[in-house]
């Protein structure tokens, strides 16, 4: 487990703005994300009520920053990509428990392939005590 408290970004954003989304991440410190592309199934009365039209064709940015980052992060995206541009984006963040994959985290991944080679050993030492039984089974038998 990372000591390091981290969150997560999705950002929601008209089709063709996800590029402008990370390049605003980056420059405050975000290192990378992941872009889905979705559909909006927002109604007549969201786009009267939020005084916009809803593009169907969206794309998700989730982004993975550390805690101290995450304003500095969020404020960017709105200036670049916020409701009141072109991109139409809405952004916002969601507390992350764990993390393992990023750099900082060797020590438990070292940790999970430990014990994922004690498995294997274990379940080889066992699969060869089988099939010596079961040889010396035959000789019995035999």
């Amino acid at each position: 487990m990372n000591s390091n408290k981290y969150e997560m970004i999705l950002c929601i954003v008209n089709a063709g703005f996800s590029e402008t989304v990370m390049e605003a991440a980056k420059d405050v410190g975000a290192r990378g994300g992941t872009v889905i592309h979705a559909r909006g199934t927002a109604n007549k009365e969201a786009e009267q009520f939020f005084h916009i039209t809803i593009q169907p064709d969206k794309e998700m940015v989730l982004i993975l920053v550390p805690e101290e980052i995450k304003d500095d992060v969020l404020h960017a995206i709105y200036k670049s990509a916020g409701l009141k541009t072109d991109g139409q984006g809405i952004a916002f963040s969601l507390a992350v428990d764990d993390v393992v994959g990023i750099s900082g985290d060797t020590a438990k991944e070292k940790t999970v392939d430990k014990k994922s080679d004690q498995t294997e050993v274990q379940e080889d030492t066992e699969k060869n005590t089988n099939i010596e039984d079961g040889k010396q089974d035959k000789k019995i038998n035999s």
